[in-house]
């Protein structure tokens, strides 16, 4: 059993950053593919960024490449999300996720995810 708890999340203008955090309990959070999804009022939850146990391997959602970075701290049972450049398009609660069954995969799927947080509202003004 994993549980995750993400922080970091606010209000921001247009062009700022945020990071977000997430942190794991647990001593075998290195054994997780880990990833971070987002869902915007009345739209469906959708994939932003997902990184591999060892942190080797990472993948985005198209329309934040080149401005979030995922990161992991396997000393820390924490996985990171810096976001940079932030629209409006942007604003939604992230959620961050684990994954145990192939944890050196970076999946875009929420249902092949098992455990969740309870999320974090980012909030973009423009």
């Amino acid at each position: 059993q994993v549980q995750l708890v993400e922080s970091g999340g606010g209000l921001v203008q247009a062009g700022g950053s945020l990071r977000l955090s997430c942190a794991a309990s647990g001593r075998t959070f290195s054994r997780y593919a880990m990833g971070w999804f987002r869902q915007a009022l009345g739209k469906e939850r959708e994939f932003v960024a997902a990184i591999s146990w060892s942190g080797g391997s990472t993948n985005y959602l198209d329309s934040v490449k080149g401005r979030f970075t995922i990161s992991r701290d396997n000393a820390k049972n924490t996985v990171y999300l810096q976001m940079n450049g932030l629209k409006p398009e942007d604003t939604a609660v992230y959620y961050c996720a684990a994954e145990r069954n192939f944890p050196e995969l970076t999946r875009t799927t929420a249902a092949v995810y098992d455990y969740w947080g309870q999320g974090t509202q980012v909030t973009v003004s423009s």
